[in-house]
């Protein structure tokens, strides 16, 4: 039985898995060696069969496609991890990026080539990393438990995902996600929002966005958390306060470069623990977890110390 399992998101960046794959195959099991090979068919799979390679006895599950789908293979990991008696992760985890955003692979420094990638995950001995628990309130109004091992935040973001995940994505993943921020910023009104970090009191503010991150990056090349650090068992929050249209433009404008800590509604601190709720319990306040919407406040994020085997 092969020990390490391969999950494709074969529609990820319009189709391009799948029609590459009578190429990508031979020269991924040359680089990794004997796979199983499984394919996601709607969005959320990722997790299920990624849990499910694990029960198998898998000790490398190695996500292809886009951030969602390297989110969705990370969830389902440390969802086992969480169901179990294990201190540290036994199945290690691997990405193979080829989606539009890009953003865990700039946080984790992964080549941007499939083939390179895919050698950078043979050569690696692994390393822990940490990654986050988020539980939160579904669509459906019921709660919810999902994980990340990038950023996940509320506010516009949850918007900018909706955007982002409806249109084609024909302009790549920088301009694609550009062009809903813009949308976004036309469309959101400012949440009042009462957040909690650890035992420290529990402050209301006006948000545009926080940004609770493990990684750096998100929302295609967005330098979110600049001095995030993935393995340091804190979560990075970046709270960006009650941004005018123009102060939101402006935002806009540095926060790829990584300059809007700099700014004055811009506050950045850590913590292992966040709790955000909204003033008004009717308001709909949507998330953003590894680029996709799975629910709205509130919610409360926990950091997982080492919990993720990471090679690449």
């Amino acid at each position: 039985m092969a020990t390490t399992t391969l999950i494709v998101n074969p529609e990820a960046r319009g189709g391009w898995p799948k029609r590459k794959w009578p190429r990508l195959e031979p020269m991924l099991r040359n680089a990794l060696g004997p796979l199983e090979v499984v394919f996601t068919k709607a969005t959320g799979d990722g997790r299920p069969l990624a849990r499910a390679a694990v029960a198998r006895g898998a000790r490398l599950v190695v996500g292809m496609g886009g951030d969602g789908t390297a989110s969705e293979v990370a969830a389902g990991l440390l969802e086992h991890l969480d169901g179990s008696h294990e201190s540290e992760p036994t199945c290690a985890f691997g990405y193979l990026p080829c989606g539009t955003g890009g953003d865990l692979r700039r946080t984790l420094s992964t080549p941007d080539t499939i083939e390179e990638a895919a050698k950078a995950i043979a050569a690696s001995k692994g390393r822990l990393i940490d990654a986050g628990r988020l539980d939160y309130t579904g669509n459906d109004g019921k709660p919810q438990r999902g994980y990340f091992i990038n950023v996940a935040s509320v506010g516009i973001g949850g918007l900018v995902d909706l955007y982002a995940n409806r249109s084609s994505k024909a302009l790549g993943g920088k301009l694609s996600y550009f062009w809903a921020s813009f949308r976004a910023t036309l469309k959101y009104r400012n949440a009042a929002v009462r957040v909690r970090l650890d035992d420290r009191p529990t402050r209301e503010h006006r948000i545009y966005l926080v940004a609770v991150a493990n990684g750096r990056y998100f929302g295609g090349g967005m330098h979110a958390a600049p001095t995030a650090v993935i393995d340091d068992g804190l979560l990075e929050v970046v709270l960006i306060g009650d941004l005018s249209f123009t102060e939101a433009l402006q935002l806009g404008r540095s926060i790829y470069k990584g300059e809007h800590l700099a700014l004055p509604k811009v506050s950045c601190t850590r913590a292992r623990a966040v709790t955000i709720e909204p003033c008004d319990p009717g308001e709909h306040v949507l998330l953003d977890v590894d680029g996709e919407t799975p629910g709205r406040l509130p919610a409360t994020w926990t950091v997982m110390p080492r919990s993720i085997l990471f090679r690449g």
